[in-house]
């Protein structure tokens, strides 16, 4: 059993199964990376706490269920390094000039104005900072490849699996 299997509906499981996907494992390619998608402060929150109080000094954080997936990435980080697996962080670049989708003034999150002045906001978490080594890469938009250099990054190391 799937560690997903108790979230994945049966009409999914079956939709799964009728098309190929989900049955078998695929395994990895012999060049993966690991990329650490805005893991920041912004996101994460600057303490283990209920995502109810961790808005309030970080409006976009998702609180606790955001700290659970740090201690994994802290789990999997040394293993990844000891195998000499390439490790990628990105985290927002935000700009006054530059709108990002769900985040122009005035919207829930208190808007990139706001999400750009939190101190540390933009920030890697300590708890899986970046080694010597590592890439992190300042994105100017929500996405990790659109406008970014990872991209050439992976290409130029024959990446051919990311975890």
């Amino acid at each position: 059993m799937a560690i997903w299997d108790d979230v994945i509906s049966p009409r999914d499981r079956l939709v799964y199964g009728r098309t190929g996907r989900g049955g078998a494992r695929i395994g990895f390619g012999q060049r993966p990376a690991l990329i650490i998608i805005d893991v920041n402060y912004n996101w994460v929150g600057d303490r283990r706490e209920s995502i109810l109080h961790s808005i309030e000094r970080f409006p976009a954080s998702c609180g606790e269920e955001a700290w659970r997936s740090v201690d994994h990435i802290a789990a999997l980080l040394p293993v990844a390094r000891a195998k000499k697996v390439p490790v990628f962080y990105t985290t927002n670049d935000f700009r006054e000039d530059i709108l990002w989708p769900g985040l122009s003034p005035g919207k829930g999150t208190g808007g990139r104005t706001a999400l750009a002045r939190i101190e540390r906001g933009t920030d890697i978490v300590d708890e899986i900072a970046p080694a010597p080594g590592d890439v992190l890469i300042a994105k100017p938009k929500p996405s990790a490849f659109f406008g970014t250099p990872l991209i050439g990054f992976l290409r130029s190391l024959a990446v051919d699996t990311l975890l």
